[in-house]
């Protein structure tokens, strides 16, 4: 109805109509439902972001350890018997079929791909022009090969591609020109292969030389030698041996040159298609292709009964598994302890909320409002602001963050998403609970329920360890909650009391400020002497487990800096094969280099035989040591084998004058009993007399049989020919570039005959470095520990864990601000009371700084304790080894700098937050408190 000047005159069914209740809460406060809206979107975007961070570095890492055990050992390796029907078109389709249904359940890279067949029996070639080694005079060796496609990997350079040859007549082959080369074979040589059982002889010609395109490329791996005469060194002969290949029409004539012969296929798997929490069923189906329903199907679809399937993979990804299993405990830490802080703030914003809208809720109550009607409004209330929020961050971690697995991610979304949905209806209901006394039985007892269940959990975590590769250990995640949690729980306790003690000890001074900002942080709101369980709680994880995770990381650190001096044998070393010996020279030049505190060169036999009293002997290393003095000092420094440099202080005398000498613990028993000798390979004698016992060396940090190291000096008048060095150890901070250097400028003779050939052949595959022979290498603890260190399953565990860290300080913070924002009112409306009295703004400041620094020293020292407690509780039970990238048996010890560092940080950062906040909310709150009844 409208009056005549278009007024609208409300009707009885528009007078009485309710407003929205959702839109009406929203507009009445539209900061608090941002607020709540963004700590909604962060929480849930952070529960679903763990947990893909976590499964995209365990990929990650995956996927580098399979690639890095190469191709062969990553593809399914499938064999059968060369019919006498085969040729290159029957091998064609079966690799069509095995690579259709091998790629349905297995994702297969195109580029390793290989197939064709070889003889089983390589041939001499017995041509007299044909070069052998001197010392043994072995004829040369060939092996047959047809591989598919090889004029796409290899270029022709002299004659023809290999065709079928004629019936009885020699088998058409090419090999590589530098095979040719270095055997001295010719364009249109008719091979000698020598005879057949029957008496027939068997041969081959030459029809072309080829050049690989690559060789190093994995694709070579397990065909022949197909690139280069390889050396071959058997125990009784050394001898030259190369690949040929034939056509894809003489697979039955190289069946029988060979006496027999195999097709085979070579199927990689792709190691970027390989996830980790996929890995049980990877291995089962690849388990089905080698001794299962799929082997049998593909046997079936191929028409070849024989087809065998074989490959390392399923070890591999075992081992990858193990791997990761063993991590897991330990990267879980983190995230957990970003859960139990969110959690905290999240009920914490809903005390905020509770506190802000009681009368409210309570005026709704006596007003007939009914429990579940108000809770359904409230809910549906928070559902407006939480829901899409939570949504957003869902879609947000899973877009930004593409990993196979979802479920896992989604699942603590909803999680998240329930606790911020429901935390404020909750707390809110506890408005209508009955209220009971503060500090009763209730609270008593389950505080000493949760002492009593973190003393178990500790307990149990000490008595069976959590590293063990079994996977997530629930126990393990909850043991440093659980400490933190307790240790929260005393300090509400203790908190209090000391800074009301406090408070009247500074209530004597003159001063104001510290009096009524330590008898405030003494206090709740409303002036009753109440711990703040929450805020402390908050701080208190986080600093907790902050401190542990640094802990391990700088464990991991410190124990793989020692694992790579140890297996170096000092900071830097040098090793030279044992036709080699180093000159004087480099040792004087590498003694010298800057930064060499201590080095000494030694001489390591490993075949030295010790002879005891009753003339058995036990096959040992021997150390002949140049600087007994220098040798000491590198076992202190690496803390490993260490003994008095006086022990070894040998005199001179005969040949049957013994010589001091330090022994294994399994040699000392046997050389008790009288007088002992060892004898070097070459048959001299040289007596000892043991004058000590070590149970390591650093010459041999992981000798795996008996040792004796004795004085150089000594040893050397005794047994002159024995005079050289093959090993130079130093500690100190050395460059190991420039020791590479003195040993290209000073390595003294060069490998000639057979050892020359090894060093030649380890060049050809690209195993020579740093311009130096084959076998001759420099050792660097620095090098060694960076490599243990390229692992992306620990820099995985490393990121995750500094996420974390920063996730849970900023909830630590956001609590903290939010327990001023609790106390808001009251402190604004008293400093507006003392500025009327003369209160400056900076002694404002200082007040509302000295309200909240107990709390947040009290968290951060009290937290500190706890995670070094954590450590010394929970530390044994790690296995770090995964970290580490060794075998190791060092635990996880407290450190005072890791704790400290995390630990200060946070109570900056919380400082820090504080300071900003007063600067920029309480000077407007105290102006608008200060103006109240302006306008009235």
């Amino acid at each position: 109805m409208t009056t005549q000047a278009g007024t609208r005159v409300p009707t009885a069914d528009t007078a009485h109509r309710p407003a929205r209740w959702v839109r009406t809460r929203l507009r009445a406060s539209p900061p608090a439902a941002l607020l709540m809206a963004a700590l909604a979107f962060v929480t849930v975007f952070l529960a679903a972001a763990f947990p893909r961070v976590t499964d995209r570095g365990a990929d990650a890492a995956l996927q580098d350890f399979v690639s890095q055990k190469g191709l062969n050992a990553t593809s399914l390796q499938t064999t059968s018997k060369t019919r006498e029907e085969d040729n290159a078109v029957e091998l064609d389709r079966v690799q069509r079929q095995l690579a259709e249904k091998v790629g349905r359940q297995l994702a297969l890279t195109q580029p390793g791909q290989a197939y064709g067949a070889r003889a089983l029996g390589d041939r001499g070639m017995g041509n007299p022009e044909y070069v052998r080694i001197a010392e043994k005079r072995t004829d040369p060796v060939l092996g047959l090969l047809y591989l598919h496609d090889l004029a796409a990997r290899a270029t022709l350079t002299d004659g023809t591609w290999p065709s079928p040859g004629a019936v009885g007549g020699p088998l058409p082959i090419v090999i590589s020109k530098k095979a040719a080369e270095t055997i001295h074979i010719e364009l249109g040589d008719v091979i000698d292969n020598g005879v057949e059982g029957s008496g027939a002889r068997r041969t081959t010609v030459v029809v072309g030389l080829y050049q690989v395109n690559d060789p190093q490329d994995p694709f070579w791996d397990d065909l022949g030698c197909p690139a280069r005469a390889c050396l071959r060194t058997d125990p009784e002969h050394e001898h030259w041996m190369t690949s040929g290949f034939v056509d894809g029409g003489s697979l039955p004539a190289m069946a029988r040159w060979g006496s027999n012969a195999e097709n085979f296929w070579r199927l990689p798997v792709d190691p970027a298609s390989l996830h980790a929490d996929r890995l049980d069923r990877t291995r089962s189906v690849i388990g089905s292709f080698l001794t299962g329903h799929d082997a049998t199907a593909l046997a079936g679809a191929t028409g070849r009964a024989d087809l065998h399937t074989s490959s390392d993979l399923p070890g591999i990804l075992i081992r990858a598994d193990e791997r990761y299993q063993a991590s897991l405990p330990l990267s879980a830490i983190g995230p957990a302890g970003v859960a139990g802080v969110a959690t905290v703030v999240l009920f914490l914003a809903a005390a905020l909320t509770t506190d802000r809208r009681t009368a409210e809720i309570r005026l709704l109550q006596a007003r007939g409002g009914s429990r579940t009607g108000v809770l359904g409004r409230l809910i549906g209330e928070v559902a407006v602001t939480v829901l899409p929020a939570a949504a957003l961050g869902t879609a947000l971690a899973l877009v930004l963050l593409p990993t196979p697995r979802w479920d896992r991610s989604v699942l603590a979304a909803l999680v998240a998403t329930l606790i911020a949905l429901l935390a404020f209806p909750a707390r809110a209901a506890l408005l209508w609970a009955r209220r009971r006394a503060a500090g009763g039985r209730r609270r008593l007892v389950g505080e000493l329920t949760v002492l009593a269940v973190t003393a178990v959990a500790v307990a149990e975590v000490r008595r069976r360890g959590v590293g063990t590769g079994s996977g997530l250990d629930p126990l393990l995640v909850a043991a440093p909650l659980l400490l933190a949690v307790t240790g929260g729980l005393l300090l509400a306790r203790i908190e209090p009391v000391a800074v009301g003690r406090l408070a009247a000890l500074a209530g004597r001074g003159r001063g104001l400020i510290g009096f009524l900002g330590l008898a405030r942080a003494a206090r709740d709101s409303s002036g009753r002497r109440k711990p703040s369980v929450l805020p402390l709680l908050a701080l208190l994880i986080a600093v907790t487990t902050t401190g542990f995770g640094a802990t391990v990381l700088d464990t991991v650190d410190q124990v793989r800096t020692r694992a790579a001096r140890i297996a170096t044998g000092g900071d830097i070393g040098v090793s030279l094969p044992g036709y080699a010996a180093l000159t004087e020279s480099f040792t004087e030049a590498a003694g010298a280099l800057p930064g060499v505190r201590a080095s000494t060169a030694a001489w390591v036999e490993p075949k030295a035989r010790v002879l005891g009293a009753d003339q058995d002997y036990t096959e040992a290393y021997l150390v002949m040591v140049v600087d007994p003095a220098a040798y000491a000092e590198i076992a202190r420094t690496l803390g490993v084998g260490e003994f008095d440099p006086a022990k070894l202080a040998g005199t001179s005398g005969g040949r049957d004058t013994p010589v001091p000498a330090l022994v294994s613990p399994d040699l000392a028993k046997r050389l008790a009993a009288g007088s002992s000798q060892v004898r070097t390979p070459n048959g001299n004698d040289l007596r000892l007399t043991v004058a000590g016992t070590v149970g390591v060396t650093p010459a041999l940090p992981d000798p795996g049989k008996p040792f004796v190291v004795v004085p150089a000096g000594p040893a050397w008048e005794r047994l002159p020919d024995a005079k050289r060095v093959n090993e130079w150890f130093a500690v100190g901070d050395v460059d190991p570039e420039g020791v590479r250097t003195a040993l290209r400028d000073n390595s003294g003779a060069r490998p000639v005959g057979l050892a020359k050939l090894i060093a030649d052949g380890a060049a050809a595959v690209g195993k020579a470095t740093h311009g130096l022979p084959a076998g001759y290498t420099v050792h660097s603890s620095r090098e060694t520990t960076a490599e243990l260190a390229d692992d992306p399953l620990q820099h995985a565990a490393g990121r995750l864990f500094w996420y974390a860290a920063a996730a849970g300080a900023g909830f630590a913070l956001l609590a903290v601000l939010l327990t001023l924002f609790r106390a808001a009112p009251d402190r604004t409306a008293l400093l507006a009371r003392l500025r009327t009295m003369g209160l400056r703004p900076r002694q404002g400041l200082a007040l509302i700084i000295t309200e909240a620094l107990p709390q947040t020293l009290t968290a951060a020292v009290g937290g500190g304790l706890v995670a070094v407690a954590a450590v010394a509780l929970l530390g044994g039970a790690f296995d770090i080894s995964t970290l580490v990238g060794a075998e190791v048996g060092e635990v996880i010890t407290p450190v005072l700098m890791p704790v400290l560092l995390p630990t200060a940080g946070l109570a900056l950062l919380v400082g820090l937050g504080v300071v900003v906040e007063t600067l920029v909310a309480g000077r407007r709150q105290i102006a608008t408190e200060l103006r109240a009844g302006e306008q009235s």
